[in-house]
């Protein structure tokens, strides 16, 4: 028996074990005695959720440790999976987002959560090192057997968190009837980090891949104990956004990860990968910077003091050194072949449905990285923050553009320049990544664009379409997020309707492999042909169109 069914199996019996005792309390959830809904056991020990059956319909688990905290002698290790617990876990809060720079999608220097105080964080270290969990929704129902949606965050490998309110996952698991996962995993520099020590002869840790290797000690999770929650462990889905999507294009060629999966909807993302010469040159520079801080010169000098330094300090030395891009995700060779390309197109994944899909304006997210905004990060934040989309301003364009890009639709405006970025940054990627694995032999390609920019003025024109704002209406929160600025009441109609039908794809991808829903108005064929969501203020405008 391997090491890994041998942990699962010595799991299972404590959970047998530890069972009378987690019934003593089983009576938490209801107050009359019965067996609540929301105590389930797992692998790991009894978790209790939170019941809100008469709100959203639905019962949720948050903050459930799936693995070791990877602190002290566990940073830069392989993941370990979590120790069981004795006691019934009280799964009603969220978990820490992992330690990171603070921008605009990192959690609030005061928790896991999004609030005014974000702008607080931003080019500040947040989070923390202990973060390693993962959160559960389900309707509460008696279903069993449910489809499950695993979905990973983006923030370029490097910030965001799975409590963001965006990711809330109560709305899309009643809608789509199906149990939503989220899922905390290490980030930036703790996450990818092929570091300057010897060798440990683990393999897995030489891979330097940690924040991958954390999401696949999830999905294992998953595997063990989806059927706790109603789900089918035989259908499971990832789904990831932007960073999120890269890493499940990652997972799919990932040989740690085969048969933990059986479909993907990667969202604005493509296999991308780093070389592990440039994520050893990554570590060495940031030692050689924590060497230059002590006085002393060279990688081998500052690699005991990266050990040494909190979390806090190696985020802060990295800023200070403007090393936060951490390479990622690293073809090591062991986690991901040397040539991932080679292993999407290999046949291997010809059965696993894919359902893809872009932003029709992904780069106007990006301006700040070629100087396009006008107010500070700090200002900015601050203006979408407390913007109210139902009292007009005289806000235009110009309070947030610099005079380069404007007007936006002129020759070189915003409009150009960031339809520039959209193509450098995410659209070669797309494009070759579902070549490849259509041209391996798989029947089951589909590419969607999401061209909804009915935001109040001046956002239609700042960031329209942008990069992200797809995510609100395939999770269905309209709620106070980065994106918030864009919902008035006046467009609702539309965009509850653009939502609907979104969900409704995302319910018939997991179920049967093709997001062919009977209420979409037109018919979704194969890749490269695309299905285009849009509406105005009043009704969702659904067309077909090709990528590009």
């Amino acid at each position: 028996m391997n090491t890994r069914r041998l942990l699962t199996a010595i799991t299972a019996a404590l959970a047998l074990v530890l069972a009378p005792a987690a019934a003593a309390v089983a009576d938490r959830g209801d107050g009359h005695g019965g067996a609540s809904p929301v105590l389930r056991h797992t692998t790991l020990g009894p978790v209790l959720g939170i019941d809100d059956h008469r709100g959203s319909g639905t019962y949720s688990w948050l903050g459930i440790p799936y693995a070791e905290p990877p602190v002290d002698d566990l940073r830069w290790r392989a993941t370990v999976p979590h120790s069981p617990w004795r006691s019934v876990l009280d799964a009603d809060e969220y978990g820490d987002g992992c330690a990171q720079p603070g921008r605009f999608f990192s959690p609030s220097p005061d928790g896991p959560h999004y609030d005014l105080e974000v702008r607080d964080g931003l080019g500040k270290p947040v989070g923390e090192e202990d973060c390693l969990t993962l959160n559960v929704f389900r309707p509460s129902t008696a279903a069993k057997h449910l489809p499950v949606i695993v979905f990973v965050h983006g923030g370029s490998n490097v910030v965001g968190y799975a409590a963001d309110p965006m990711y809330d996952g109560r709305a899309l698991a009643e809608a789509a009837g199906a149990v939503v996962v989220t899922v905390n995993y290490r980030l930036g520099l703790f996450g990818w980090f092929d570091g300057v020590r010897e060798d440990t002869g683990d393999p897995l840790t030489d891979s330097g891949n940690f924040g991958l290797l954390d999401q696949i000690e999830a999905l294992r999770f998953v595997d063990d104990n989806a059927r706790a929650f109603g789900g089918d462990p035989r259908n499971v889905t990832i789904m990831g956004e932007s960073a999120g999507a890269v890493n499940v294009w990652a997972l799919m060629v990932a040989p740690e990860a085969q048969g933990l999966f059986d479909k993907a909807i990667p969202m604005s993302g493509g296999l991308s990968t780093a070389t592990v010469a440039s994520a050893h040159a990554y570590a060495e520079n940031l030692a050689s910077a924590a060497a230059t801080e002590a006085g002393l010169s060279g990688p081998e000098a500052g690699a005991p003091l990266l050990d040494a330094m909190s979390a806090d300090e190696l985020v802060a030395l990295a800023l200070r050194h403007r090393l936060d891009a951490t390479p990622a995700v690293i073809a090591d060779g062991t986690v991901i072949p040397a040539d991932p390309y080679a292993a999407l197109g290999d046949g291997s994944l010809r059965d696993v449905p894919v359902l893809a899909g872009n932003t029709m304006e992904e780069g106007k997210l990006f301006g700040s990285a070629i100087g396009a905004h006008r107010p500070t990060d700090y200002e900015r934040f601050t203006m979408q923050y407390e913007f109210d989309p139902d009292a007009p301003t005289d806000w235009t364009a110009e309070d947030f553009l610099v005079d380069r890009y404007l007007p936006v639709d002129a020759p070189g405006g915003w409009n150009e320049a960031s339809d520039q970025l959209t193509e450098l940054v995410f659209m070669g990627i797309a494009e070759n990544s579902m070549n490849a694995l259509q041209d391996s032999g798989n029947r089951n390609v589909y590419y969607y664009q999401f061209a909804w920019n009915n935001e109040p003025e001046p956002f239609d024109d700042v960031y329209g379409a942008v990069h992200a704002m797809d995510l609100p209406f395939v999770f269905g929160n309209f709620g106070q997020s980065v994106f918030s600025y864009a919902f008035s009441e006046a467009n609702a109609p539309g965009r509850l309707a653009l939502s609907g039908q979104m969900i409704g794809a995302v319910r018939q991808f997991i179920r049967t492999g093709s997001p062919q829903s009977w209420t979409l108005p037109v018919r979704w064929a194969q890749w490269p042909a695309s299905v285009v969501f849009d509406a105005d203020d009043h009704r969702a405008r659904i067309t077909t169109g090709e990528f590009g």
